[in-house]
């Protein structure tokens, strides 16, 4: 609950901002899309740092690092909440986003350290909650502070949050780390932080109008050009900064990539479902708000019956099938109309967002099933990586899909009907997550599920090839 609540913080605070974007840009004299730079920079700052995460929490231990990671995201909160310029709400973004980008794989890392593999499914239902909820509450709320209050508090309300989770993690939690310190790999962290930075920033900005078409490419190209100029690099080290080998590890791999395509079509939610609302559907930013937030209580809901779902069906079911519902559930949303029943939309949103929870859990939990405990903390950095960089493609992706609407009906501005294709088009891309689950043995991640079934197929195995 210590690491939940750090992770909730972090994912809250990097979509409450949005909201509170056009009047902190009226109070700067600046317009409103240049304040898109304070999530950029945020952004910019989560990728250059999440791969050193993992070598940081071996070297000096994860409690000093989970620590310090809340204090320096905390100070970064305390910065935003004092500036009075454009270029200092950058700087003090940058460094939120070090602090974030420390927070969430540490964090991670230690609930995978210190909770026994046979109740790691429902301490991955916890983490799963804040990536949810996040995303859904942070509008609104930044929403309803900006109508009552001062735009400042939204970075205020990090500092009880930040107190409370160092002082709990200083009394809770273990200072575990790698007995064997392995050497920084610099050249593979500069290459690779510049690919992730440059790939990341450019999705962030498509549709948005500021930056022109060939600069996105360049950007695109350049980034991806640099991701794969590291996995080249990384062939040849023993410790490289993201170890690319652990996606030899079958359970790991099919959870990573598999999630990579899933959160891809997933990311996009919190994007379009507030703009179908308010713009497309003509409701206020709170009715809007209460609405999407029925996609949390689904959220919660999950955590209390998510181990004895695995432990029923176990992981490779429950992939397969909640794959195609939690897809089915997107496309629907395109269905919603301006006539649609508020309670129609609640209902659907509740149920869709249980399903993507359940299956979030299961990834997160399946991935770490056949992961050794020297490398546990370069798993948690890869799978850190992919998860942002997918988040972030997917809402790239839904700026994209709206924009290519307006294209091909030749609107200016979006409609009631227009958001129907975007939602289509997500809900077929997390279907292709599927291709990824498919070659997954039956008893895949028996010893986490606890299903019998799997165990007896996991010891029969090791008895004949003993």
């Amino acid at each position: 609950m210590i690491v939940a609540c750090a992770l909730f913080m972090e994912n809250m605070d990097a979509t409450v901002i949005a909201t509170a974007l056009p009047t902190i840009a009226r109070d700067f004299g600046e317009s409103p899309l240049r304040l898109n730079l304070a999530i950029s920079a945020y952004l910019l700052s989560l990728a250059i740092f999440i791969p050193l995460s993992g070598w940081l929490a071996d070297r000096l231990g994860a409690r000093t690092v989970f620590c310090s990671a809340i204090v320096i995201f905390t100070l970064g909160s305390v910065g935003c909440s004092l500036v009075e310029t454009l270029p200092q709400l950058v700087i003090a973004r940058i460094v939120q986003g070090m602090g974030g980008a420390m927070m969430v794989p540490v964090g991670r890392l230690v609930v995978l350290r210190m909770i026994p593999k046979s109740e790691l499914v429902s301490a991955m239902a916890y983490l799963t909650v804040p990536a949810l909820i996040g995303p859904v509450i942070g509008p609104p709320l930044g929403g309803f502070i900006v109508t009552y209050a001062s735009w400042r508090w939204i970075f205020l309300i990090n500092i009880p949050i930040g107190v409370l989770g160092f002082a709990l993690a200083t009394m809770f939690i273990g200072n575990l780390r790698e007995p064997h310190e392995q050497p920084l790999d610099a050249k593979g962290f500069a290459i690779v932080s510049l690919g992730l930075a440059s790939t990341m920033f450019a999705f962030e900005n498509v549709g948005r109008g500021v930056l022109s078409p060939a600069i996105l490419v360049a950007l695109m190209a350049g980034g991806c050009s640099l991701l794969a100029l590291y996995a080249w690099h990384a062939r040849s080290l023993a410790a490289p900064i993201l170890d690319l080998t652990l996606l030899h590890v079958q359970t790991f791999r099919a959870s990573v990539v598999g999630a990579f395509v899933f959160r891809m079509g997933m990311g996009a939610l919190p994007f379009l479902v507030p703009l179908m609302l308010q713009l497309g559907f003509g409701l206020t930013p709170f009715a809007s708000g209460m609405i999407t937030f029925a996609s949390a209580a689904g959220a919660l809901t999950m955590k209390l019956v998510a181990a004895p779902i695995l432990h029923r069906l176990g992981f490779r079911t429950v992939l397969l099938l909640n794959t195609f519902v939690s897809g089915i559930f997107m496309a629907s949303y395109g269905l919603f109309g301006p006539t649609t029943p508020h309670a129609l939309m609640i209902a659907t949103l509740l149920m869709g967002g249980f399903f993507r929870s359940l299956q979030l859990t299961s990834l997160n939990t399946l991935a770490y099933a056949e992961i050794s405990e020297a490398s546990m903390s370069r798993a948690t950095t890869l799978a850190s990586v992919g998860q942002q960089l997918s988040l972030t493609l997917g809402v790239g992706l839904g700026a994209l899909l709206l924009h290519g609407t307006l294209l091909w009906t030749g609107k200016t501005a979006l409609g009631p009907h227009d958001f129907g294709p975007a939602y289509f088009a997500i809900a077929a891309i997390s279907l292709t997550s599927l291709f990824f689950f498919l070659p997954l043995p039956r008893n895949a991640g028996a010893e986490i599920s606890g299903r019998e079934e799997g165990r007896e197929a996991v010891a029969s195995a090791t008895h004949a090839s003993g």
